[in-house]
């Protein structure tokens, strides 16, 4: 079954900039990183790909603006590529989170990674996949 836009999408519909002032830390651009994290959580690996990969490719997540919110991403990312077992996307995805977690030193990301390291147990032996499990190891969340 497809996914219906929910009542959240309608704020990208308002005329002009969506913004609030930043109380919140919210706007339109949020959108699809947050129903991408959701579908994962709901087991959408499909829906959750689709709406993570277009919140990557879009300027809110461009390279070097907003580390958290696309480590974020990018962890959600490698997630999915754990449950599929497709060790590639896992790696590639979660070797970029873990680059933007030591940059940046956001414990959030690197709290996220832990998650992912739980999620990468079940690959066996996969030489790549257990050296970021151990990369994650060192990492300490904050």
């Amino acid at each position: 079954m497809p996914a219906r836009p929910g009542r959240g999408q309608k704020v990208t519909d308002l005329p002009g900039p969506v913004h609030n002032g930043g109380w919140l830390r919210f706007d339109g651009s949020r959108l699809p990183e947050e129903r991408g994290a959701r579908f994962v959580q709901l087991g959408r690996l499909d829906l959750a790909e689709k709406a993570l990969k277009s919140a990557l490719d879009s300027t809110a997540l461009a390279k070097g603006t907003s580390y958290r919110r696309r480590g974020s991403v990018l962890v959600d990312l490698a997630l999915i590529g754990a449950r599929r077992h497709d060790a590639e996307q896992a790696v590639v995805h979660g070797r970029e989170a873990l680059q933007l977690a030591r940059q940046s030193g956001s414990g959030y990301v690197a709290r996220r990674l832990q998650t992912l390291r739980d999620d990468l147990r079940s690959h066996g032996r996969d030489r790549r996949v257990a050296e970021l499990a151990a990369d994650i190891g060192s990492l300490h969340a904050t």
